[in-house]
């Protein structure tokens, strides 16, 4: 570790009583101070080497916390080793009598590298985390007999009642030091707000006096910095460094199309140095990519919210030990990941924001003298920035029902049976809750939730300024792509860095460093991999519950005698390749057309492969039933016609409207979904007679799109019951 030379910068203007205090690293004073050589001796320890120096503001964020029992915030460039304050500290504040370190960290992956670098510096650390509940007696039990360190608690643990009530208040009771890591996370500001986080600003407030706190980030602009001070109290110390990262190589390849940018992937990923990430903004993506990419003789692996926690910790263990090219990765790898050699970062799509990107791309070159970095920006960014641009916020509509329901229950409510009381998915619900509980409104306790009655008032003013300010960082995110300017000093300039300069490494300083030429064998082989059309549609076989609330008189498995068989779409409309044009066939303002050639013949493909596959058991369709549609009545028809032509099945016609059709829109969750297509999509008298020449043999059913799958569900279980055999569900497109 050698000295750097930044010095930190300014803080952001005072907030009043949390005004922030900064001071500058003077290595003569810090040299002579009695802690110093202690200190120094065991960052050496932890880096493993007699030669190791403090860099500018470790040393005085170390003395700030251990002989001042400050509250302090470090915001510094990712591997300039904030780590290493929290550590140091933990371990002089131990030999001091102190309790163990409790520090807060957000992901997994993060826990492991943070528990694997105590441990190599003698640092005794555990973790209590929903991965490795079994060991939970174990840590307690460690913990009683002062055998811990530095405890690692994900800010979920703080929201568990049990965990909250039973081992939280030792916890507090006993706590040397607090370390919220990855703190931008408390911020609405910061790119990566977790309600969660909010629960340690009540943390803090439950702390003595005396017990020092230590906020770090390296993504955090003013405005964050003034937020997670304002939530630290009183006379916080930060310290804020350069956050340009003079080993990171960056540039811009702006290409036609997604074929495009694949195809320059599989021409040059094997000339990108050492082992890297490649990030994509949707799973679909990186799942497309990776299996492209693994198809061509590459040694990747996908990476996402989807991935079974043990395959997603085998996949670091991969790539850290270099035996994969890279992983195929959203967000999901991101805060704290740690590969000192890590030798490339590429964007196959961009981020919403420069400090989003600015933490992705610092998990290369953390311990190397070079890594490159490079963006592929594409067409479909913006879609996908408004998707995720409000998606932590509330809707004071839902906000409502959900407060209502609570309160009408009088008791403790669980996130599945408060479903069949308020239209949300699961996620958005769950966030939901999280975000109420922030605000007092609501609380978690055994058995669910329940209102706390304190009552609560929608904050408009607050949540139309963030979401201008997402708006804000996603046209900075496009000037970043089409500026002439230094790529490096633009990005620490969007984190209010003062010091930030030109880097002389980019493209835009020296000229492009990688080449933009694509061959054209690799263009079409990523033509094909995007051509390639079907998504299983797996059958619904079990009601949601508390069906009989919204008058549905269902509950338990669906009778096997009712359920549809294994459909496919043509593709997701977020996958790379027929996304694209479903997307826009599906766009409100889009009109109403009979199919396009390519996609009818894609779905001829799609049904060719299925038969190929022996239609999982069912056996190949005799006769084609259509799904009304409201919007794409011509759509769903000319698709059902040329599929019946061309497969020489007849067209026995659609399915009736019954009281007046589906109500709802989409998006709702399982229980509402079902409520508003129950009994309102049948077999008539005319399509019952069309079936009866077919009756008990396999019927294929056609509509545009599927997002809960309980339109097909009903429709299927109705031709089911009118004669049909197996219902085989074939739709142009799945939702997500």
């Amino acid at each position: 570790m050698t000295q750097q030379t930044s010095t930190p910068s300014s803080p952001s203007p005072g907030t009043g009583a949390a005004a922030a205090q900064t001071r500058h690293a003077d290595d003569n004073s810090a040299a002579a101070h009695p802690l110093y050589e202690q200190a120094l001796a065991l960052l050496c320890k932890l880096v493993g080497s007699p030669d190791a120096q403090f860099h500018d503001g470790q040393f005085e964020a170390i003395e700030a916390l251990v002989e001042a029992g400050r509250r302090a915030l470090v915001v510094q460039r990712t591997g300039w080793g904030k780590s290493a304050v929290y550590f140091v500290s933990s371990l002089l504040l131990r030999v001091r009598g102190a309790g163990p370190t409790l520090i807060v960290s957000p992901l997994l992956a993060l826990m492991r590298d943070q528990v694997a670098a105590a441990e190599r510096a003698g640092v005794r650390a555990m973790a209590i985390n929903s991965a490795n509940a079994t060991e939970w007696d174990l840590v307690r039990a460690a913990l009683a007999a002062d055998e811990v360190d530095v405890l690692l608690v994900s800010p979920e643990r703080l929201t568990n009642p049990a965990f909250r009530e039973n081992q939280l208040p030792e916890l507090i009771r006993r706590t040397g030091l607090l370390v919220i890591d990855e703190a931008h996370c408390i911020s609405d500001w910061g790119h990566d707000f977790r309600p969660d986080y909010r629960r340690i600003a009540d943390l803090i407030a439950q702390l003595p006096a005396t017990v020092p706190v230590l906020a770090t980030t390296a993504t955090a602009n003013s405005r964050v910095v003034a937020d997670i001070e304002e939530q630290l109290g009183a006379g916080v110390f930060t310290i804020r460094g350069g956050l340009a990262r003079e080993s990171l190589r960056l540039g811009v390849l702006r290409l036609p199309d997604s074929r495009d940018r694949l195809g320059w992937l599989l021409t040059h990923l094997a000339e990108l140095p050492g082992s890297g990430i490649i990030y994509t903004l949707t799973v679909s993506a990186a799942e497309d990519t990776a299996r492209m990419l693994a198809e061509a003789g590459h040694e990747v692996l996908a990476y996402t919210g989807r991935t079974d926690p043990m395959d997603r910790e085998l996949a670091e263990q991969k790539l850290k030990g270099n035996q994969v090219k890279a992983l195929v990765a959203t967000s999901a790898l991101g805060m704290g990941f740690d590969k000192p050699d890590l030798g490339f970062v590429l964007h196959l799509g961009a981020p919403s924001s420069p400090v989003a990107y600015y933490q992705q791309v610092g998990r290369a070159g953390r311990g190397s003298a070079n890594a490159d970095v490079l963006l592929l920006p594409g067409s479909e960014d913006k879609d996908i920035w408004q998707y995720f641009a409000t998606a932590s916020m509330p809707s004071e509509g839902k906000a409502s029902a959900v407060l209502e329901a609570l309160a009408d229950a009088g008791r403790p409510v669980s996130t599945v049976a408060l479903e069949a009381r308020v239209d949300l998915r699961r996620t958005p619900l769950e966030l939901l809750l999280k975000v109420l509980a922030v605000d007092g409104a609501v609380e978690r306790v055994a058995g669910g939730w329940q209102s706390t009655e304190r009552g609560w008032v929608y904050d408009r003013e607050r949540y139309e300024r963030i979401a201008a300010a997402r708006v804000n960082e996603q046209d900075s995110m496009v000037v970043y792509e089409q500026t002439n300017g230094c790529r490096m000093e633009y990005l620490a300039a969007a984190l209010d860095d003062d010091t930030a300069a030109p880097c002389g490494r980019c493209d835009n300083c020296t000229g492009r460093w990688f080449s933009a030429a694509v061959d054209t064998s690799a263009v079409s082989r990523a033509g094909e991999s995007l051509r390639r059309a079907g998504v299983t549609i797996e059958p619904r076989m079990q009601w949601p519950s508390g069906m009989d609330r919204l008058g549905v008189p269902v509950k338990g498995k669906l009778k096997a005698e009712e359920q549809n068989g294994t459909g496919r779409a043509l593709s997701r409309l977020t996958d790379l390749g027929w996304g694209g044009a479903l997307r826009g066939l599906f766009a409100a303002e889009s009109e109403d057309l009979e199919i396009d050639p390519a996609l009818l013949q894609a779905c001829i493909g799609v049904l060719r492969d299925w038969g190929q596959a022996g239609w999982d058991g069912a056996g190949r369709p005799v006769a084609v039933v259509t799904v009304p549609s409201r919007r794409r009545p011509r759509l769903v028809r000319s698709l059902a016609e040329g599929i019946s032509s061309i497969g020489r099945l007849p067209l026995l016609g659609q399915m009736d409207l019954q009281h007046s059709g589906p109500t709802g829109q989409r998006g709702g969750n399982s229980a509402y979904r079902l409520a508003g297509v129950w009994e309102r999509i049948g077999a008539g008298p005319d399509l019952i007679g069309a079936l009866a020449p077919f009756a008990g043999q396999p019927v294929l059913l056609i509509d545009d799109l599927v997002d809960s799958r309980w339109t097909l569900t009903v429709a299927g279980r109705a031709l089911r019951q009118a004669g049909a055999g197996a219902v085989l569900p074939l739709v142009l497109a799945q939702a997500g």
